[in-house]
């Protein structure tokens, strides 16, 4: 599939990234990409990490002084969906290419950027992200992990959970509250933790589907120099919202994810005497419908800079809603034989449960396009 934006340059970028994949992508590492990340996957996708690494195909969007290709929207995209047909892995750190590195790229010190970026970008060094807390969740600035300077140092006590990869992560980057006494949004800091500090704990999270692919991270009286501040004291809320400037085509994995996903059941065997059924059928059509719907939307969204971020939320509603339907349509299409705990359809039943979740809650999507598309009061 070829976007609508390409033009002569993307043509080539595109041809260029299908020739490296064919040459450098094996069955091994797909097969790798397909499960949750652990154990022996994760080596297999750290190795291949250094491979996109060294051919300039780990973070296309970044600047090419920090190992990208400075590549634009047009090219993001056709990334992603080069990647996506032959079902290429990106880099393991996929929050930390996305979210953490444009925020280290614009509020970094050059030491700073000079010693993670390189180590992020080979997948040398694993990242997660701390965030989300026990009662403060999708509401950041209602988080409570605090941080007290003492001398030179901050002494940080708290908690943070459903961290992705945190149990693996060498590094996170923190948020935490260094003055509780002025507005919520305005008394955060931002640091780059090594999780090897003392009085830090990663404790894996099981999840309905039995994997650990998250953790809570606890800190008790756990000491940071103030040199690990990721920009100004208390100024953590701003870069917290750093807008994903390198990565705005990020939003065309969902509808590229649900295809793939419509595409497999399509071939699965056990569905086609389910498809007999005309309602089952017409659900088929509804959700095949709702996945094209999502591309144009996405690609609307991607060409309008001033709507991206609508943009992002309306897809991530569509996504939300489309992934449980396509999750719920398999087991009816194939029947009980899903729910056995080896087929992937049964457990791709339990894992949509978070889409409705992760990434920004319905409920805040919801308010997102409702004041900032539709204009309706807060």
């Amino acid at each position: 599939m070829e976007s609508s934006q390409d033009g002569p340059d993307t043509e080539a970028f595109r041809a260029e990234l299908r020739a490296w994949l064919q040459d450098h992508l094996t069955p091994e590492v797909v097969a790798a990409g397909g499960h949750q990340i652990e154990g022996e996957s994760l080596e297999v996708l750290r190795a291949w990490n250094r491979s996109l690494a060294d051919g300039g195909w780990a973070a296309p969007s970044w600047p090419v002084e920090h190992g990208g290709r400075g590549a634009g929207v047009p090219e993001q995209l056709a990334y992603l969906e080069e990647t996506n047909r032959v079902r290429a892995p990106g880099p393991v750190n996929v929050i930390g290419v996305s979210n953490i590195a444009p925020a280290i790229m614009q509020f970094g010190t050059p030491e700073q950027q000079e010693r993670f970026l390189q180590p992020m970008l080979r997948g040398d060094e694993i990242w997660s992200q701390g965030m989300s807390e026990p009662d403060a969740g999708s509401d950041l600035a209602s988080l409570r992990t605090a941080a007290v300077e003492d001398g030179d140092d901050f002494v940080i006590n708290g908690q943070k959970t459903w961290n992705s990869l945190g149990h693996f992560a060498d590094w996170c980057q923190l948020y935490v509250r260094t003055d509780p006494t002025v507005k919520k949004h305005a008394g955060i800091t931002c640091f780059l933790v090594d999780l090897r500090t003392p009085g830090i704990e990663a404790r894996p999270l099981t999840t309905i589907t039995g994997g650990q692919s998250f953790a809570e991270l606890v800190f008790t009286d756990a000491r940071l120099p103030r040199s690990a501040m990721l920009g100004p004291l208390h100024a953590g809320w701003s870069v917290a919202m750093t807008t994903l400037s390198f990565e705005r085509a990020g939003v065309a994995r969902l509808h590229l994810s649900l295809a793939n996903r419509l595409d497999e059941l399509l071939a699965d065997p056990r569905a086609k005497a389910g498809l007999e059924d005309p309602v089952l059928r017409q659900r088929l059509a509804g959700i095949y419908a709702d996945i094209r719907c999502m591309r144009f939307l996405t690609e609307r969204s991607l060409s309008d800079p001033a709507a991206a971020g609508a943009g992002g939320s309306l897809a991530k509603l569509s996504w939300a809603h489309c992934d449980q339907q396509l999750a719920a349509l398999a087991v009816d299409l194939i029947g009980l034989d899903t729910l056995v705990d080896s087929d992937r359809w049964g457990e791709n039943l339990l894992a949509v449960r978070q889409a409705s979740i992760a990434g920004g809650t319905t409920e805040i999507n919801k308010n997102i396009v409702g004041e900032h598309v539709l204009g309706l009061p807060r």
